[in-house]
């Protein structure tokens, strides 16, 4: 059976893929700052078209990090703040797991280091 934290990295793996893409984290950038937007909005002064925003705002639901809304005749896109909340977790747990792995890296190496020569005696160049 799978650890829980193994669970929670793999389920943050798409929404890494998502981001990973540069229009995608822009988009997500402005929907964090600028609250909920329409597709038309999230186009608006982009060389983007709808149709292409669109697109990529399926990927990032997908991924579980964004949410719409039909309004008449738009969709206004939100961020799914609980998804970022569990990638935040998944990024704390990465970062520990690296600070252990250096940290067992940094012992291996000065385990390995030989001893002072002052304190074996030993005179430079023997």
């Amino acid at each position: 059976m799978p650890s829980r934290s193994a669970s929670g990295l793999r389920s943050a793996a798409p929404v890494f893929m998502a981001l990973g893409d540069e229009t995608r984290l822009g988009i997500v950038r402005r929907l964090a700052r600028e609250g909920p937007l329409s597709t038309s909005r999230l186009a608006a002064g982009t060389p983007l078209t709808r149709q292409a925003v669109t697109k990529h705002l399926l990927v990032l639901g997908e991924a579980g990090l964004v949410r719409s809304q039909r309004r008449g005749r738009e969709r206004i896109w939100r961020i799914r703040a609980r998804k970022l909340e569990q990638v935040r977790r998944a990024l704390e747990l990465i970062s520990a797991q690296w600070d252990e792995a250096i940290g067992r890296l940094q012992q291996l190496v000065e385990d390995d280091q030989p001893q002072d020569r002052a304190s074996t005696g030993a005179r430079p160049g023997t």
